[in-house]
């Protein structure tokens, strides 16, 4: 199996890839360039760095990742990297002839070289850490450079000769943004030590050198060794400061209302330096002179059109359809019964039959099921009493009993060896998704107790055999500077004592923290979970330490491992199929399960009388007309006739308006029943979910669709396809090609409808996934810009969002954005979600009570618990971050320059961040507040939206023929847009719902045992 990074990269597929993008960079036909190709010329840049070479004549730059070459002086632009690499942060040696600088090429940040006319591309760096942040010092005998190699970021440098590395610094803090002085004696460093600030290293001693409140970065050393630039960040300024070594006097040197970018400046001589800022290069000297300009002129190729055949959907299907959503399987102990959730919920399938026994029956959401080691009962969760809360079913006579009660959600329960107790997490916030505290619920004297904190997005519990410990997926990160790092075992020992990671493969991130393991055998003996896609089996022995290598039981991908109780046999998910594996000779078998759903839609004619249409496209209603539904298509839409046929909705003095798209959203099974009606109780009827469980996915999108529980349509996507490190639990780490391609051909298999990449991901196999999904019909989203928009990535998500980088390619530290980014994203035609109420609309509406004033929805179906916990957060948001009006300030001017520039800007949220269905609202407020009109926003929030998913032949407008997805509304959203809320039926595939049906409080008004 080949892995990727260090000495073992897979060379053949990235050489293929390389190759292919820099004759496509540079050898583009003048025919292909015509139709496919475009070379956008940038004279300005966003968040770029630059170095002067030692002769003073040329400068290298980075802009976009790639390498460039351009005159001191400013001028013509000459790239020297492919732009796949990343390529990051040069420093020039002192012989004039290489560039080192970090790369991204393998998969982490290592320091590679290359000469200065783009020959004798070299690595330096290998392994699974990330080195960063390179300079050469003046003798041409070291680099130096940060790492977290040693656990954290620390300061280390490389003997360029022999290749020896050397760690300088070991702080538990992390050390990084390294610079060398003149004399290469001593050396300043970026510290987040409790006095954070610049240092400086001296003889193997260190000192504080600043006291200054705010982010440090990029310092340099002036010519003469007497005092250091440095860069002095907040939400609201961007500095260029010096201080004196002597006296410790601070300068700044840059304009108060200047933008500097993060990087180090560069020195012509003993006074005059380089420095990028405002999307510019400028020079000034110490002494403080304005700023002069030294332009440039850069060219990006881009792709401006994209040509592939979109995946066709059935939206009109009669026939029975597969299930695919299924939840958790479960085998009993004694292996003769799969237990499973489908269909919002729970089902028995026996040996023997391929038909499943539904043992649950209601409108709520019942999901996790677990088997209790005596075989007596089933664990569960379910909203049926209106949040989601452990249930236990007993077999032997099919009662149930609730045994949590929060308002939160409790969510995994995993049975005690002696099926007396049951581990569970119980998120800690109020978004569904994020944290989540380790709990043990005694069932007989139903006390509770918690025996871990919070965790970040962990897995299901498991029991050790003897019940002395609790194993789950649990994130450990490579540093406090980056939030990325690695899935392992999280062991915790129920005595108190401390927890530990364990992991078989110490560089290999885990499955997604979710259902996929550790799961640990009956006999105490084994460990199965999944790495690489595939299902994994160790030994382990007392106390609870695992040996030797792991064993591979699966060529397929498997998720959700189960033991039976004789520990010999495991059921398990491959790819929308369950299957049991022997442990002993590794034999696999399908379980066959029949179990379908039909999609809902009516079959009576229903006509409505509208006063105005908004069709989506037009600013102009159209008025007085009939819109007649016939099943779940729109048969006509004809001026008002006195006499039509079939069911009449009076909506004469009312507004209809296409079905609303969320275009970002996060959720889980543990969102439970009452988020489908949110949605629709909005007036959002297609939902675009950009990563999480794919199975999790296809249970909501099976149960709205059939009718089981009301929700809008689901477009989506599985994990999210990262790199070696990964953050959230619903991103899968990527660490070798054979991985890679069992994750796309999940993509086809389950028939996922997009792919996002995420972030740590490298650019050449974001590349192959584009083709790949291409051929599928589905479009690729990630949060890239560049190289994306070269080959073909169709949208790219948040205005500014995370980055492996430490900054972000698309805006400055003070949320600006320049004419790389502008002319990028409007010339490729890349749709673009900025998802700008969540950096700062949302909270700031919230403040204002704008957002709660009159909503009915969120005050009718949300506890008062729940919008009291909204509160809380975003009043603590907003503490912690008194400048988040520039921020959402500035955001909003970026938004409208883009917009002006013709770029294509859709809504969605990032939920649940922030809370569905009020969330886009603000989404959609913030918009407007961008100068959108109401008309503006809600062609974005329809047609442009349908566009983007590739669904326009039949959702995002009304004409005839289109699918019966649209809002009746009480008002004129084109001229008030805040009027798009007073909604009063909704009708998804032509069913239609009436709001006030939408609002019932689930407990109250269903009898739940019937």
């Amino acid at each position: 199996m080949q892995q990727r990074g260090g000495n073992n990269y897979s060379w053949i597929l990235k050489t293929l890839y390389t190759l292919v993008f820099s004759l496509a960079f540079n050898l583009v036909s003048a025919q292909t360039r015509k139709t496919n190709f475009s070379t956008v010329s940038v004279t300005q840049g966003t968040n770029f760095s630059l170095d002067l070479s030692p002769d003073k004549k040329q400068m290298v730059i980075d802009l976009q990742g790639t390498l460039f070459i351009l005159p001191a002086i400013g001028g013509e632009a000459k790239a020297i990297t492919d732009g796949l690499g990343d390529d990051r942060q040069p420093s020039w040696a002192p012989n004039g002839k290489q560039i080192v600088f970090q790369s991204y090429r393998d998969g982490t940040y290592h320091l590679w070289t290359i000469n200065a006319d783009g020959s004798g591309l070299k690595q330096l760096t290998f392994g699974d850490f990330d080195d960063r942040e390179p300079q050469w010092s003046a003798n041409g005998e070291r680099i130096i450079f940060s790492s977290d190699r040693a656990g954290n970021y620390d300061i280390w440098e490389l003997e360029v000769s022999g290749s020896k590395l050397k760690q300088l610094t070991s702080d538990k803090a992390d050390d990084y943004s390294p610079a060398l002085s003149p004399n290469g004696c001593h050396f300043v460093f970026v510290s987040d030590r409790k006095e954070k600030g610049l240092y400086i290293w001296e003889d193997g001693e260190e000192r504080p050198l600043t006291a200054s409140k705010g982010f440090y970065a990029a310092p340099v050393f002036s010519p003469d060794g007497s005092s250091v630039l440095f860069n002095l960040l907040s939400i609201s300024q961007s500095l260029l400061k010096k201080v004196d070594l002597q006296s410790g006097e601070l300068q700044t040197l840059s304009e108060e209302s200047e933008d500097v970018f993060p990087f180090r400046a560069s020195f012509f001589d003993s006074s005059a330096y380089l420095y990028t800022s405002d999307g510019k290069i400028k020079r000034r000297s110490l002494e403080a002179s304005p700023a002069a300009l030294i332009p440039f002129k850069a060219d990006l190729l881009v792709k401006t059109h994209t040509s592939y055949v979109k995946k066709k959907r059935d939206f009109d299907s009669n026939t029975a359809l597969k299930v695919k959503g299924i939840l958790s399987p479960a085998v009993s102990p004694d292996g003769q019964t799969v237990a499973f959730g489908a269909l919002g919920d729970l089902w028995l399938l026996r040996a023997g039959s391929s038909k499943p026994i539904k043992i649950t029956d209601d409108p709520a959401a019942d999901i996790d099921v677990s088997w209790s080691p005596d075989g007596n009962s089933l664990a569960f969760v379910t909203d049926r009493s209106g949040s989601m809360n452990i249930w236990v079913y007993n077999l032997k006579d099919a009662s149930s009993r609730q045994v949590t009660f929060y308002y939160k959600d409790a969510l995994s329960p995993s049975w005690s060896p002696d099926s007396k107790e049951l581990a569970f997490l119980l998120n800690d916030n109020f978004n569904g998704i994020a944290t989540a505290t380790v709990q043990v619920v005694n069932l007989e004297a139903g006390k509770i107790r918690q025996v871990h904190r919070s965790l970040f997005g962990p897995g299901k519990p498991s029991w050790s055999a003897d019940g002395k410990y609790i194993v789950l997926s649990a994130l450990e990160s490579f540093s406090g500077r980056f939030r990325e790092g690695i899935n392992k075992m999280l062991l915790i020992p129920l005595d108190g004592s401390a927890d530990r990671y364990i992991s078989p493969l110490e560089s290999r991130a885990l499955a997604v923290r979710g259902k996929d393991g550790p799961v640990c055998s009956p006999n105490g003996k084994k460990l199965a979970f999944i790495q690489d896609g595939v299902l994994q089996l160790a030994e382990i022995e007392d106390p609870f330490r695992v040996t030797g290598k792991p064993r591979r039981l699966t060529s397929v991908l498997a998720d959700s491992p189960s033991w039976t109780g004789d520990s010999k046999t495991i059921v398990f998910l491959a790819t929308g199929v369950l299957k049991k594996v022997n442990v002993e000779s590794g034999h696999i078998e399908d379980i066959p399960l029949n179990l379908s759903y039909t999609n809902q839609k009516p079959e009576a004619r229903v006509v409505i009388h509208a006063g105005k249409v908004f069709d989506g496209k037009s600013s102009i209603y159209l008025k007085d007309v009939d819109i007649t539904l016939n099943g779940n298509r729109i048969e006509s839409i004809k001026p008002h006739s006195a006499h039509p046929s079939g069911k009449v909705i009076d909506a004469s003095k009312k507004t209809v308006i296409p079905g609303l798209i969320e275009m970002h959203t996060h959720q889980t099974a543990g969102v439970g029943e009452v988020h489908g009606r949110n949605w629709l109780a909005y007036g959002i009827t297609s939902v675009r979910e950009t990563g999480t469980d794919p199975y999790d996915a296809l249970e909501r999108k099976e149960a709205w669709a059939s009718g089981k529980r009301p929700g809008p349509r689901e477009f989506f996507t599985g994990a999210m396809l990262d790199g070696k490190r990964v953050f959230y639990g619903m991103a899968n780490s990527i660490s070798t090609d054979q991985h890679l391609e069992l994750e796309l051909q999940r993509v086809g298999k389950l028939e996922y409808d997009l792919v996002k990449t995420y972030v740590r991901l490298p650019d050449d196999l974001q590349k192959h996934i584009t083709e790949i999904a291409h051929r599928e019909g589905i479009p690729v989203t990630s949060h890239e810009i560049y190289p994306a928009t070269s080959y073909g990535v169709d949208g790219v998500e948040h205005i500014k969002a995370t980055s492996r980088r430490g900054f972000s390619t698309k805006q400055s530290n003070l949320n600006k954005a320049y004419d790389d980014v502008v002319r990028l994203l409007s010339k490729s035609g890349i749709n673009l979600t900025p998802t700008a109420a969540l950096f700062g609309g949302f909270y700031l509406q919230f403040e204002k009570d704008s957002l709660l004033a009159n909503d009915r929805v969120l005050n009718t179906l949300f506890s008062k618990d729940f919008i009291k916990d909204v509160r809380k957060a975003n009043e603590a948001r907003l503490k912690s971050n008194p400048e988040i009006r520039s921020l959402h300030t500035n955001t909003l001017k970026l938004i409208r320059v883009l917009a002006n520039a013709g770029v294509r800007i859709t809504p969605g949220t990032d939920s649940p961040i922030i809370p569905y269905g009020i969330s886009y609202k603000s989404e959609l407020k913030s918009l407007e507040e961008a100068g959108f009109s109401p008309f503006e926003v809600l062609r974005s929030a329809t047609w442009w939206s349908a566009q983007a998913l590739g669904i326009e032949d039949d959702l995002g407008s009304l004409e005839e023929g289109k699918v019966a997805d649209l809002v009746v509304v009480n008002g004129d959203p084109l001229s008030n847009l805040d009027e798009v809320w007073n909604i009063e039926n909704v009708f998804k595939n032509g069913v239609h719902y009436k709001i006030d049906e939408l609002l019932k409080r689930v407990p109250q008004e269903f009898d739940w045992e019937k």
